[in-house]
């Protein structure tokens, strides 16, 4: 339960940092600010600062920022119809700036979520995580594949792929027993290792990768902890186009892809190796959540990017009941989704 809270907590801070990089960047340009809102509706209560209504919703999941003038629209926050509405207020709306002023409040989101993301691998660095020894594969018909080893599995009592496999070599053609952590609880796997391995292969054959890193100072962490990111942001960037792919060409969603309670399996289990492995977790879902929104597809940041260009080209807006039809198909598309990965997920857990 708390490492459910945990991730709630951490996923609605990610949304929330993403609206304010959209809030903040509009506020240094002096737009005007309708609404920046804490949650989601039905709301609590709001209170005013200058021109801005900042309010306190009911469900806790993130939160979002009104920009005025930002979906094209002729009217000021208090309801005035642009025609009577002074120079100095309309330089102020979203609609009336440049396409290089739009596109920095549009992609402001994106470099939040993947700045969080640096900042949470960075702290990971910083304060250091357990070592761990995880099994990411087994080979067919291997000692360990008809003992029940699966992927994903955490070999307990061994921190270290040398320690353990000095174990396995030292037991040759005798029965042995090895706990592992799977979905939170402890199963222990009898096996016995072959006598007469390759070396390319093991004695139960399964394929191992150390975890856990050493604590760094704050320079080296911020440096490494960089390098990370756009180590996980490229890798991510190209597994979303295979997925892509996959849907568009083969009508299929990979079997890795997961979704909101996909997500709270893979924290669950995450957390309890370490909660510096659950912070890191997050800070891989921030650098996720940027790639996801600046995808350029309807209803998303890279979206909305390409349709300034596209109105940067051709000189003009585009109207209003066409973006707002493109917009609403990509959300639908989106929603349908996340409805199919969700079903696929909640199919999972029994």
């Amino acid at each position: 339960m708390l490492i459910a809270i945990l991730v709630i907590i951490g996923l609605s801070l990610l949304i929330l940092g993403h609206e304010a990089g959209h809030f903040f960047i509009a506020k240094m340009f002096g737009l005007k600010v309708d609404e920046f809102g804490f949650g989601f509706p039905p709301r609590i209560f709001a209170w005013k600062k200058g021109d801005t209504e900042y309010s306190l919703n009911w469900l806790p999941f993130g939160g979002f920022v009104r920009i005025s003038g930002e979906r094209g629209e002729f009217a000021l926050g208090d309801g005035a119809a642009d025609a009577t509405a002074n120079d100095d207020d309309r330089k102020r709306l979203f609609f009336s700036q440049p396409a290089w002023k739009k596109s920095l409040i549009i992609l402001a989101g994106v470099v939040t979520n993947f700045i969080l993301g640096w900042l949470l691998i960075s702290a990971v660095l910083m304060i250091g995580s357990p070592q761990t020894l995880v099994i990411t594969g087994t080979e067919p018909n291997s000692p360990a594949a008809k003992a029940g080893f699966m992927p994903n599995d955490v070999v307990m009592n061994y921190k270290d792929y040398q320690s353990f496999t000095s174990f396995v070599n030292s037991h040759t053609g005798q029965p042995i027993t090895v706990a592992v952590l799977r979905n939170g609880k402890e199963v222990d796997l009898a096996v016995t290792p072959r006598m007469n391995a390759s070396p390319d292969q093991g004695a139960i054959g399964v394929a191992l990768e150390e975890g856990g890193t050493t604590r760094e100072n704050p320079v080296a962490a911020l440096s490494d902890g960089l390098l990370d990111a756009g180590i996980i942001f490229w890798l991510t960037l190209l597994a979303f186009g295979q997925l892509i792919q996959q849907i568009f060409i083969h009508a299929s969603i990979p079997a890795g892809v997961v979704g909101p309670v996909g997500i709270f399996g893979v924290a669950e289990e995450t957390g309890r190796i370490g909660l510096a492995y659950l912070l890191q977790l997050i800070g891989v879902i921030s650098i996720n959540l940027a790639i996801v929104n600046l995808i350029p597809f309807p209803a998303l940041d890279g979206g909305r990017f390409v349709m300034i260009l596209i109105e940067k080209i051709r000189g003009s807006a585009i109207p209003e009941k066409i973006e707002a039809w493109v917009n609403g198909l990509g959300f639908a598309f989106l929603i349908i989704l996340m409805i199919l990965i969700t079903i696929r997920d909640v199919h999972g857990l029994f």
